[in-house]
């Protein structure tokens, strides 16, 4: 199947946002008649992120702000992924959070109850904390030394967050800090984990080969497409460039110079 034709065969487009619809506070010239068609075609996109450190709500704002109308049922991120796992597998237990208030106030949306007292915590939750302090990591690593039986789950194994002006340290570098100290690892549930993609697709009903995930780097947004079983877009407007995908093992389906040509793709019948 030619690369539009399949472009054009899928009911649900699941975005990465920030590398793949806008950079920072800029958005990208094709993005609103973008999503724009992809309505008027009868199609479904969600905004599925692994950046926790803001919340859903956070999130409807920031896309108002750059003039995207969105709502809650709009998105799939790791913070509400985190959410899903930790009720099926640490349901009631207290929460210590080393994220941002956007964070703890999500999954206290959810019925946990977050905790900054290291000996009543029951379960750790590492973010993408913008609000990062060193007493933060201390707690963290001192639970994880003095009581190493206490479950330790990341939001999300992003090494950098992408900026107008290059990266700043993400989850995953903060999670390679506390590696270091503990020599401990967490569970990680953001991409390049199925569990979004997977989640997305049973909520609408859609199949894997009704699906994509289109996103700008290889080791989540691919990875997870990879892992769901679903077709895999990879733009290079964001973190990966011609070099990074040509030493990468894993490869995507498609390849685009950004979300653009999906656009292209979508009208070329009309």
């Amino acid at each position: 199947m030619q690369t539009n034709e399949l472009l054009r065969s899928k009911k649900l487009y699941l975005f990465d946002m920030d590398g793949t619809l806008y950079l920072g506070n800029q958005l990208y010239d094709f993005t609103l008649e973008l999503l724009d068609t992809l309505k008027k075609t009868g199609r479904r996109y969600l905004f599925m992120t692994n950046n926790s450190s803001k919340s859903v709500d956070d999130y409807v704002k920031k896309l108002g702000s750059l003039g995207i109308t969105a709502g809650r049922e709009d998105f799939m991120t790791s913070s509400q992924a985190t959410a899903y796992y930790l009720h099926k597998h640490h349901e009631g237990q207290k929460l210590y959070v080393c994220g941002t208030q956007s964070l703890k106030e999500e999954l206290r949306r959810e019925g946990f109850t977050v905790t900054t007292d290291v000996n009543e915590t029951e379960c750790i939750v590492m973010g993408f904390d913008t609000e990062l302090t060193f007493q933060k990591l201390h707690d963290v690593s001192f639970m994880l030394l003095t009581r190493p039986e206490l479950p330790y789950i990341a939001t999300n194994p992003d090494y950098v967050c992408p900026t107008e002006f290059g990266s700043v340290p993400d989850c995953g570098s903060v999670c390679d800090m506390i590696y270091n100290a503990t020599k401990k690892r967490p569970i990680v549930i953001g991409k390049p984990s199925p569990l979004m993609p997977q989640l997305a697709m049973e909520a609408l009903g859609i199949s894997v080969d009704e699906a994509c995930v289109v996103g700008d780097r290889i080791y989540t947004d691919i990875k997870s497409g990879l892992n769901a079983g679903i077709t895999s877009i990879l733009v290079l407007s964001g973190e990966t460039t011609s070099e990074i995908l040509d030493e990468s093992a894993d490869k995507p389906h498609i390849v685009l110079q950004d979300a653009g040509q999906i656009l292209a793709a979508l009208k070329e019948l009309n």
